[in-house]
Order: C-alpha cells, then structure tokens, then sequence
C-alpha cells in the first residue's frame, strides 16, 4: 500500500490513526486530513519525538496497514 490510499481513503483510516496514536485529538485527525507531514508533525508536537522517529512510526502503521488489507 501506499500512502495516496491512506490518504484517498482518510475516513477509513482515521480510526486506525487514533488507535495507533492516541494522544492525537478528533481535530488533530481531521486537519490531518490524509497528509503524511501533517500526521508527522502532529506526531512530534504530541508525543515529544524527533522528525525521524515519527515518520519511522508511520511507515511502520503504514506496513502494517496493508498487511491487513491484503488479508481480507
């Protein structure tokens, strides 16, 4: 999977977001809105991470997002 699917398919994945990143609020998702450096940022400022970490994390959701896809 790629992210153009995650973010074409946002309101999908919103609830995924919110598991995998708790501290990030309804609003946080929705300006999100399917952006990587978005969610990437949201991530940092939350969590307190680098840059590096938080994008690490996401392409880690992202593997694990279409390994479940594919099982379906």
């Amino acid at each position: 999977m790629n992210w153009d699917q995650v973010e074409g398919n946002w309101k999908q994945f919103k609830g995924k977001v919110k598991e995998q990143w708790g501290k990030l609020t309804d609003d946080h998702i929705d300006q999100i809105a399917g952006r990587k450096d978005q969610l990437s940022g949201q991530i940092q400022e939350s969590y307190g991470i680098t840059k590096e970490e938080a994008e690490k994390q996401i392409d880690e959701w992202e593997k694990r997002q279409d390994t479940h896809h594919r099982s379906y």
